[in-house]
């Protein structure tokens, strides 16, 4: 489960690398509403479940975090 942290890799491709005020869901790529969703599907998947709730509980946090720094859930 910890693997699933190699997700922030995508944090890479921002410009700042790091912005302390900026919602990661739906900002970087692997952090889509849509990859989400495939993360969640990926719960029911035997061989990857642990992968998809893993990637779940990363997104849910992220997205627990936006909502404490900036009052919204996402960035749409």
């Amino acid at each position: 489960m910890m693997s699933t942290m190699l997700v922030d890799l995508d944090h890479l491709l921002a410009s700042p690398i790091y912005d302390p005020s900026r919602c990661s869901i739906g900002f970087h790529p692997l952090h889509e509403p849509l990859a989400i969703v495939v993360y969640g599907i990926l719960c029911f998947v035997p061989r990857l479940q642990l992968i998809g709730i893993g990637l779940i509980i990363h997104m849910s946090l992220d997205s627990v975090d936006c909502f404490m720094t900036t009052d919204v859930w996402y960035v749409q």
